[in-house]
């Protein structure tokens, strides 16, 4: 649609020159669309929606699943619509994977916090809270289960999201050592942690959950 077929097209609308605010959403599809061509952004505005998208979607796949949510839900939830989709990534795969990528950044600057010591982490971790809210929690004990059964650019987020988890398990057991190496411990420390989170969403029985929380946390912690 060219400019001036536009602004004759949302003049038919009962607006002028371009659309205000408060008639946008009553626009056209192929209205809507085609004004995000002429419209002018504030330097930022691209990637500032991306990463509200981004968001959206790390917070619902956590909780509904790799297969439970829609572009066009997403694109809702961040208060799209499904036609701009492609002005911000290529593919599903491609928002899927920054997803899993943003999730696994916000467990590094929650419960492995640089701030925080070892019980505190495991505390934060191994904790009814996040037990029942997936949403807000690791994408590693959400997903990770269907992370290797994916397209290639989503299983190499969660393996770079994986490694990343070993690496901040080992610098907060050994916060002074200096090397790029993961212990066995930090193995062993990792593996109990998601473990436990997935078994206790598992099972199905709160008081049980609670048993396999409680025995990570000694675990993790002696």
């Amino acid at each position: 649609m060219r400019r001036n077929d536009l602004r004759r097209y949302l003049h038919a609308w009962g607006d002028s020159q371009t659309a205000a605010p408060d008639h946008y959403d009553r626009l056209p599809f192929r209205a809507r669309d085609a004004m995000m061509i002429i419209m002018r952004y504030p330097p930022g505005h691209k990637e500032a929606v991306r990463e509200r998208i981004v968001q959206a979607a790390s917070r619902s796949l956590r909780r509904d699943g790799l297969g439970g949510v829609s572009i066009p839900a997403l694109m809702k939830q961040a208060g799209l619509t499904h036609g701009g989709f492609y002005t911000y990534f290529r593919n599903r795969d491609e928002l899927v994977a920054a997803a899993i990528v943003a999730a696994g950044m916000e467990t590094a600057g929650g419960p492995f916090s640089e701030a925080l010591p070892l019980r505190a982490t495991l505390d934060q971790y191994l904790s009814p809270g996040h037990l029942e809210h997936p949403e807000n929690g690791c994408v590693l004990a959400a997903l990770g289960t269907d992370g290797a059964r994916q397209p290639p650019r989503v299983r190499g987020a969660f393996a770079q999201v994986a490694r990343g988890f070993l690496r901040l398990t080992e610098r907060k057991l050994h916060p002074r050592r200096r090397s790029d190496t993961v212990s066995d411990e930090a193995l062993a420390r990792a593996a109990t942690m998601v473990g436990a989170i997935v078994l206790g969403r598992l099972v199905r029985d709160a008081g049980l959950s609670e048993r396999i929380l409680a025995a990570a946390r000694k675990g993790a912690s002696s």
